[in-house]
């Protein structure tokens, strides 16, 4: 017997209308594979540039598909040699960025993926952080490499990455800066942040100087300025500027067509970097199933705490990207799945 689902199914490339809900099979477990009963995904920048066709150079779907890129759920069966979690546990985990399918009452994610939740958390906490998480701890820890007395900047600590970004940053034993309007600026305060610039009112160059990295969370003319803020040396990576060479090869796996590409598009800014003594890099995370229970160790252990904006319930998932999309929201958007 065929069993079915309620589910995002993104239709075609473009505005909202794109995404819609379908009754569709409930996928099954292959192989290293485990079926988790979804309790509750999140919301991300990532997912609506998709639906709008941003993405189709680096992937492209086969039409229609299960829309969706992090959730938190119980395991409800496990496929053939996936043996690490048992039925009943609960999980969370960035879904495989060629497949998606968190938007949905049940996904299929490959073990390696998953991980314990924080036994800190409800669902829709931790809902929201694979996807931000595991973006701001790769780019901190490994890219960057920050380390006690380093200075980073940060520009919009406010949302989902940056609530993440300011808090892991500290960990690491850095010295924050970053932006945020009057209505963040007692979020990012309280998350740790040293130096807090009103970039309504203030220009973050004229307060930042020599800093050893900046982790770009904007894009357009901040990351462009951004160069100049930097020491010699020193390291900017973005998840909103272009994509470079090593994009292609490290974060995508692809050959020397897409580097081409990427060579193309990113030649001002690198040539930018070239000019200042200064590193780029744009990084597109890579789901892990071992970095994610270390955010988890350090949830429990109370040195992170992930800030979650609105819940809606998954039925109003359209007014939730809505929302995601004004560029209002402080921390992570989240629906939570029916009972």
């Amino acid at each position: 017997m065929i069993l079915n689902m309620r589910a995002l199914l993104l239709t075609r490339y473009g505005g909202p209308a794109a995404a819609v809900f379908r009754e569709v099979a409930r996928p099954e477990p292959g192989p290293g594979a485990v079926l988790i009963r979804v309790r509750a995904a999140g919301l991300n920048p990532v997912d609506y540039k998709i639906r709008q066709g941003m993405l189709k150079p680096i992937q492209r779907f086969a039409l229609p598909v299960v829309m969706g890129s992090e959730l938190a759920g119980v395991v409800e069966a496990n496929g053939r040699s996936a043996t690490r979690f048992a039925v009943g546990d609960r999980v969370f985990a960035r879904m495989p960025k060629e497949s998606m399918g968190a938007f949905a009452d049940y996904a299929v994610v490959p073990e390696t993926l998953l991980a314990g939740m924080p036994a800190s958390l409800d669902f829709e906490a931790a809902a929201g952080i694979p996807l931000a998480g595991l973006t701001a701890l790769q780019a901190l820890r490994d890219e960057m490499h920050l380390s006690a007395g380093s200075r980073v900047f940060i520009p919009g600590g406010a949302g989902g990455v940056g609530t993440f970004a300011i808090q892991l940053a500290k960990w690491l034993g850095a010295e924050v800066i970053t932006t945020a309007s009057p209505r963040g600026r007692a979020l990012v305060e309280r998350l740790g942040a040293d130096l807090v610039i009103d970039y309504t009112t203030q220009r973050f160059e004229d307060h930042v100087r020599d800093v050893d990295g900046v982790f770009d969370l904007i894009g357009g003319e901040t990351l462009k300025t951004s160069f100049g803020v930097v020491k010699r040396g020193g390291t900017v990576v973005s998840i909103a500027g272009l994509p470079e060479p090593r994009t292609a090869r490290k974060d995508l796996g692809r050959g020397l067509g897409l580097a081409i590409l990427f060579w193309i598009a990113s030649l001002g800014l690198r040539v930018r970097a070239w000019k200042r003594g200064v590193h780029y890099r744009y990084l597109f995370m890579h789901p892990s199933g071992t970095e994610l229970a270390e955010l988890a160790r350090l949830i429990d252990d109370g040195k992170l705490k992930p800030i979650t904006d609105r819940v809606f319930p998954f039925a109003d998932i359209g007014q939730a990207f809505a929302y995601l999309e004004s560029g209002r929201a402080k921390g992570k958007v989240v629906v939570r799945m029916p009972d």
